[in-house]
């Protein structure tokens, strides 16, 4: 490389710096529980529609409230009540409503009006109030905690709130209940989550990014421990970093849920390419080799291999557009591009600007080589001595990963993709013990024959489900529009809490139905829908586990077929949990469709480089262990399988196999040159076993940079990436010479002379 095609080269990055810098400051984030709806999905289009006539199920913020001594405290009550008003002057809030806003509908002589359900004037009257309360479900476990130490007020917000709205309403709430001395106070909602997730994205982006380059640099220091050696590597893994960060931002791309991901990717990505074309540099200079031609021996044999190494573990990403789930999607593109990016920038300006070094100036040789090269002796020997000892242990191994895979579970729960130890997480397992929870439950309800929603008939057919639904453990807050009807019935029979239910004949509801129209905020309208062939039924599900969830929807819907006459009413569920829960059943469909279309890739592309079938064999036998190794773990570790958590295979696989193509490259390169196939392994070990060993080194300390983030999924794919990518290389190093000795035929045998005329033995 002339030092005109130099200067050119960091010329044109410097110009792509600067662009990249400003495109950064652009970079946007984002996060919405409809980003996690499964695209694609029949009940995903149902649940669309089905909110066209009725609103959404997310869009509302619940605001709880604590007094340990008990809610039923005039002090308390006083401030709760005032709060509750002041709430709806908070910024993108439609509805407000707390127990102590709600009205009991009540006789007159005059017909029907509401009172308030709790006197809040009238300390004397708070005995029989709590006892009409505590009881009823309509209130406890939506309004009222069940031990009657917590009060709720539900907002109901502007429907599909962006993230700008999330964090100014919820700023505002937080800072108005602030203002009121309760004991405390928890929050819940989409534009909670949607602000909370968001932050711990950045926070996670920038400990992962710290951590990511201060680990970088020690390690060049220990590999290096020469300035410019040191200067050149960590430059180039920091300029693919920005890189690939501008160009997310200049094409547009926000970062989503596996945004903390992408630092940690870049600086392994990057750090691998660097050693590997740094050690055969260096290498080629040790032969006594100029710069000029020691840079391009790097490029044509190493840069090939880079290349090759860096598509497959593009591909290993891009398979993940075959999720049905857009962040995953959106991740296994950028991580791609990423890759790509990693590849351009080391072998255009990493080489550009190591040619003009020396190898005494990037490197400080000592007893290290030494050391490397009596390991990789090791391993050359033991692979020669003792194949049988090496298959029976990997088929073990095999199979034991086949039994940890038949433990593995998908039964996530929500509180999983929650940050440790934030409010956030606080607040979700406050409102799950006390309350009704988060995940949202529908049913649609369809009238038949001519019939409308509001009509007797269909009315008591829902009635039964809804029993049934309250009959249900996990599920709390049934409500419909048979709620006014069931609260006017008690009415007119005296205040009986048995009193409480649909009325025995049509006319008697005709009439109740007179009486609700003339009810304040009595909320049949959002219940039924505006034509009258539809309504709803609205519940909220304890996040017990998708699959436990799963197993209850079977049930009711094997209930509603058995118990309800399909010629009145038919029931379907829907509602965003039930979306959410359908990603475990494509998780496992994609993962298998995405590998399978990974190896097949990977396969083609091998037989391309290779030309030889046995090779290609070779080449996937020892990356297809790791992966049922890392099934294996999630399996006997008790570890859901989720949608963030499978994005673990496609990570190994694509990593994996570059490994094994360095190394497989390198025994077809010394092969080709008329040497035996246990001297070219013998080769292959000391010149890119090290370099192998060490980019997994790297890799291995790289993940465990996840284990300091604070989102349960990251550490969990972070920790079992490491411990699988150190499972791959002693798979390569163990298994491969194995597969070599006993699939490529044995030809020519050179001599000593030969080797050292070809320049192929090792330096001693």
């Amino acid at each position: 490389m002339d030092n005109k095609h130099r200067i050119l080269i960091i010329v044109s990055f410097t110009i792509l710096t600067i662009l990249s810098i400003f495109f950064a400051f652009r970079l946007k984030f984002e996060f919405s529980l409809d980003q996690f709806f499964p695209k694609g999905d029949p009940d995903l289009a149902f649940f669309q529609e089905f909110t066209k006539e009725f609103e959404t199920d997310i869009n509302f913020l619940l605001i709880g409230v604590e007094n340990k001594d008990g809610v039923f405290d005039q002090k308390f009550l006083e401030d709760f009540h005032d709060l509750t008003l002041a709430c709806r002057d908070l910024p993108h809030i439609l509805e407000v409503q707390s127990l102590t806003k709600i009205l009991m509908p009540f006789k007159t002589p005059f017909g029907m009006s509401g009172r308030p359900l709790i006197h809040i004037d009238q300390p004397e009257r708070y005995a029989s109030d709590s006892a009409k309360i505590v009881n009823d479900s309509r209130f406890t476990g939506q309004f009222i905690s069940e031990d009657g130490t917590g009060l709720v007020i539900a907002l109901k917000t502007t429907g599909s709130i962006q993230l700008e709205d999330s964090e100014e309403l919820i700023i505002a709430a937080k800072n108005l209940v602030a203002g009121y001395n309760f004991e405390k106070f928890h929050l819940l909602g989409p534009a909670y989550f949607q602000k909370e997730m968001v932050a711990m994205q950045k926070r996670e982006i920038a400990v992962s990014t710290l951590i990511s380059g201060i680990l970088v640099s020690f390690i060049m220091f220990l590999l290096f421990r020469k300035t410019w050696g040191i200067m050149v590597a960590l430059l180039s893994i920091l300029l693919g970093m920005l890189l690939f960060l501008g160009l997310l931002g200049a094409t547009g791309r926000p970062l989503s849920a596996m945004a903390a991901l992408y630092p940690v990717l870049m600086v392994i990505v990057g750090t691998s390419d660097v050693i590997h074309i740094m050690s055969k540099y260096i290498d080629e200079l040790r032969k006594g080799k100029g710069r000029r031609e020691s840079i391009l021996i790097a490029i044509r044999e190493i840069g090939m291999a880079t290349l090759l190494t860096s598509l497959t573990t593009a591909i290993g990403f891009a398979t993940l557009i075959t999720s049905k789930i857009q962040p995953i999607r959106d991740f296994g593109v950028n991580a791609a591009a990423g890759v790509i990016v990693a590849y351009i920038t080391v072998i255009f300006f990493t080489t550009a600007l190591l040619s003009w070094f020396k190898k005494d100036q990037i490197i400080k040789t000592g007893k290290a080589q030494v050391f490397w090269d009596r390991l990789m002796t090791w391993f050359y020997d033991y692979t020669k001595n003792y194949p049988q000892t090496i298959f029976i242990v990997a088929i073990s191994i095999l199979l034991i990963s086949g039994y940890g895979i038949s433990l593995l579970s998908t039964n996530y729960q929500l509180e999983n993709n929650l940050p440790r130890g934030a409010a956030i997480t606080e607040d979700f397992r406050y409102f799950e013990q006390k309350f009704a929870g988060f995940r949202p439950m529908e049913v649609a309800v369809f009238a038949q024959n001519n019939l409308q929603a509001d009509d007797y008939p269909v009315l008591m057919e829902m009635a039964k489900v809804e029993t049934y639904l309250r009959q249900q453990k996990p599920i709390k807050a049934v409500q419909s529009a048979n709620d006014i009807y069931k609260s006017i019935h008690q009415v007119y029979t005296g205040n009986k809490k048995n009193g409480y239910e649909m009325p025995n004949s049509p006319d008697v509801l005709e009439k109740y139905k007179k009486l609700a129209d003339k009810l304040p905020e009595s909320g049949t309208a959002v219940f039924i829908s505006k034509d009258g062939s539809k309504a709803r039924i609205t519940t909220r599900i304890l996040d017990v586990g998708a699959d436990s969830i799963k197993a209850l929807g079977a049930n009711i819907d094997n209930w509603i077929s058995n118990h309800t006459n399909p010629e009145i009413a038919t029931f379907k569920r829907t509602g965003t949990g039930l979306i959410l829960d359908k990603n475990a059943e494509y998780v496992r469909d994609s993962l298998l469709q995405g590998l399978g279309l990974a190896v097949l890739i990977v396969s083609v592309l091998m037989a391309i480089l290779f030309k030889n079938w046995r090779l290609v064999i070779i080449s996937l036998i020892p990356n297809i262990g790791p992966m049922l190794l890392a099934g294996a773990m999630l399996g006997f570790a008790g570890i859901e399988l989720e949608a963030g958590i499978s994005i673990i295979f496609a990570v190994v696989f694509g990593i994996a196999v570059d490994d094994t193509i360095h190394f497989l490259s390198k025994f077809k390169l010394v092969r080709s040159r008329g040497l035996s196939v246990d001297e070219s392994l013998r080769i292959t070990f000391l010149e890119t076993g090290k370099a192998i060993a060490l980019t997994t080194i790297i890799l291995f300390f790289g993940f465990l940079v996840m284990l300091f983030s604070i989102h349960p999924p990251s550490v969990i794919v972070g920790g079992l990436i490491s411990l699988t990518l150190f499972s791959a290389l002693l798979s390569d190093l163990f298994l491969i010479p194995v597969l070599i000795r006993w699939l490529i035929p044995e030809t020519k045998q050179v001599n000593k002379t030969e080797m050292v005329r070809t320049n192929l033995m090792p330096e001693k």
